[in-house]
């Protein structure tokens, strides 16, 4: 099982400088005999910008899946909006049985095992482990891609700048997957929309505007620490100073189903302050300090209008948090074969290059944003599942660009519904798995679409990634294999969680012998696949609102903790793995060396705290 890392990256730093002293480096430095800037080229099979949620889980998939990854993140930490940065929450689709897993549930599980206070600054080391733990990927923080190389239509290399380290890097790749959610591949000539189109272009009737540069704004959060004692709030000259005119305006619900109005709340519970917002009118790239100064001002005003009203609503509450960095919801999208719709979505998106899914609400929000005396954004009910096709995550005229995140290709109304977090991150787990597919057949992303596309969407299943309108389809070894009991059938029926009212697990005691597979001959097996109940109904995960408590979250109980594999090797039992801390989901299990069996078996040791386990899934591989 893998374990954080943050003591042995510092040790191996340690070791690397001592090494250079010893090398003979240990001179002083001038003007004469070293340099200001230095240079660095690098190459790898797949080249990632950006590490929000998307990005992480596209050099991890990449990476994973076989290939070298350089991933380069501008920012000091990784996790983009997600991340304590800017704190937004990780939001995806309604309803329990379609909440996202794949490498996001992962790193959500490790989040409850080594986060249990659920701190910001832990929640990025976990993705941060998430990402340095993978000997595939080279991590670049602080680095900026600002230049792009061509070689004729297609990208032979990005140029970067380390702000920390004052190195300029040339990166060289195959494949380059954008998610930075500005497009800043977009250098390469790639086509692009920015901004709100013409309703009449895709019949999008949910779009009274269009035909513009306007998009929805950036947001700066607060969070709140509740206190035993109370004390005024002072904000600084320098920001807005409101009253209850600046409020007093009618707030009336829609009469239409399926159709909610959202305004400013002014009330501290429950409350992430998401409508903090600015810049739907200005650019949201070129405009960025603009943008964060204003909002700035706003967040101030806002808190001490709150903190300091006389009804007392906040009574008891301090300011524990204030944002510097906004977080985005739109810029740049890229142009792929296919841009996702209003219509697209309504209709459940049945694509048969589906990749991913989303379920978020078509959720568009007015670029006045927060200086609007009104609703400030506009949720439409959407169908939870409705498919993302492969088609929308590579340019239609740069060959081997791909994208990921808030920035593939997609109306300004499609966008309103896929930009959420938690779709990011299975468009990311999509894009990077795509990638390693087209390294892997030496093609294209537009190649892995028309030759390879049921063996990606084949590869997502197996990783855990549930895809809308179909099963994944086990091993045939599973399928092949005799059952110890009826009630075991359920293992293999593909479908990894709960659905619509069917339980397909199994609950298993410590010690049980019940989850066991036979062949009438033995069989070679290498591996399992497993996927243990992680509470998918339990959205906690996905960090609180209030930051500061002394409250810790347990791991779910009913998912193993302990477990062994057996395999039946002439006539005993052998225990060809064994894991007495699983913190996981879904478990790709590799044996030691393949054995030659005539029966398996999965043996639960110990649970987080229920009496029995619940397993979903066991694959012979």
């Amino acid at each position: 099982m893998r374990t954080l890392v943050f003591v042995s990256t510092l040790l191996l730093a340690s070791v690397a400088l001592a090494g250079q002293v010893k090398d003979g480096k240990s001179h002083m430095l001038t003007e004469q005999n070293s340099q200001v800037v230095i240079e660095k080229s690098l190459k790898a099979d797949v080249v990632v910008a950006g590490g929000g949620l998307s990005g992480v889980c596209a050099a991890v998939s990449a990476a994973r899946h076989g290939c070298t990854v350089v991933l380069i993140q501008d920012r000091p930490v990784l996790g983009g909006n997600a991340s304590s940065e800017i704190r937004m929450g990780v939001c995806g689709s309604h309803g329990d049985q379609w909440a996202e897993t794949g490498i996001l549930e992962e790193m959500q599980c490790k989040n409850f095992y080594y986060n249990p206070l659920q701190r910001y600054s832990l929640w990025d080391d976990v993705m941060y482990s998430t990402v340095v733990e993978e000997k595939n990927i080279t991590l670049l923080l602080n680095t900026s891609v600002n230049e792009v190389e061509m070689d004729g239509d297609r990208i032979k290399a990005v140029k970067a700048w380390n702000t920390n380290a004052y190195t300029r890097y040339a990166i060289a790749g195959n494949i380059f997957i954008d998610c930075t959610g500005d497009g800043i591949l977009r250098l390469s000539g790639a086509q692009f929309r920015y901004g709100r189109e013409l309703p009449s272009e895709f019949g999008e009737t949910y779009l009274a505007h269009g035909g513009d540069s306007l998009t929805m704004g950036n947001s700066i959060l607060l969070q709140l620490r509740k206190t035993s004692e109370d004390h005024p709030f002072k904000a600084p000259d320098w920001a807005y100073h409101f009253t209850d005119e600046d409020f007093g305006y009618p707030t009336p619900k829609s009469d239409k189903p399926g159709v909610k109005f959202n305004y400013k709340k002014l009330y501290p519970e429950d409350n992430n302050f998401w409508w903090i917002e600015f810049g739907g009118t200005r650019s949201t790239i070129h405009d960025a300090n603009e943008i964060q100064h204003e909002l700035k001002r706003i967040a101030y005003g806002v808190w001490e209008y709150m903190k300091n009203n006389p009804d007392g609503r906040c009574k008891n509450y301090d300011l524990d948090w204030i944002g510097s960095l906004p977080g985005k919801r739109e810029s740049a999208r890229f142009v792929g074969p296919h841009i996702l719709t209003q219509n697209d979505v309504l209709s459940g998106g049945h694509f048969d290059d589906a990749v991913a899914y989303g379920g978020w609400t078509l959720d568009d929000h007015d670029p006045e944003a927060f200086h609007k005396k009104g609703r400030i954004s506009v949720e439409f009910s959407a169908p939870s599942g409705f498919g993302i096709p492969f088609d929308c995550l590579y340019s239609v005229n740069i060959p081997n660009l791909m994208f990921a995140g808030r920035d593939i290709s997609a109306t300004h109304m499609g966008l309103s519904s896929t930009r959420v977090m938690a779709t990011c991150a299975m468009l990311g787990q999509a894009a990077g798995t795509g990638a390693a597919l087209a390294v892997k057949h030496g093609t294209m992303p537009s190649g892995v679409r028309k030759e390879y596309i049921a063996e990606l969407q084949g590869l997502l299943e197996y990783d855990d990634c549930m895809l809308p309108y179909r099963w994944r389809k086990p091993s045939e070894l599973t399928m092949s294999a005799r059952l110890a009991a009826d009630s075991l059938a359920v293992l293999r029926n593909g479908i990894d969680r709960k659905w619509d009212g069917t339980d397909n697990g199994i609950w298993v005691a410590p010690e049980e012998p019940l989850i066991e597979y036979s062949w009438k001959k033995p069989v070679t097996i290498s591996g399992a696949r497993i996927i243990f109940d992680s509470d998918l109904k339990y959205r906690g995960k996905r960090m609180r609102k209030l930051e500061a408590t002394t409250e810790r979250v347990k791991m779910p109980e009913m998912m193993a903790r302990g477990f062994r594999i057996e395999a039946l090797v002439g006539k005993e039992w052998q225990t060809v793995y064994e894991d007495s801390n699983n913190i996981l989901r879904f478990r790709d299990v590799k044996f030691a060396a393949p054995v030659s069996a005539k029966a398996l078996r999965l043996v639960i040791t110990s649970t987080w705290d229920a009496p029995k386990a619940h397993v979903f899934a066991l694959d012979a591989i």
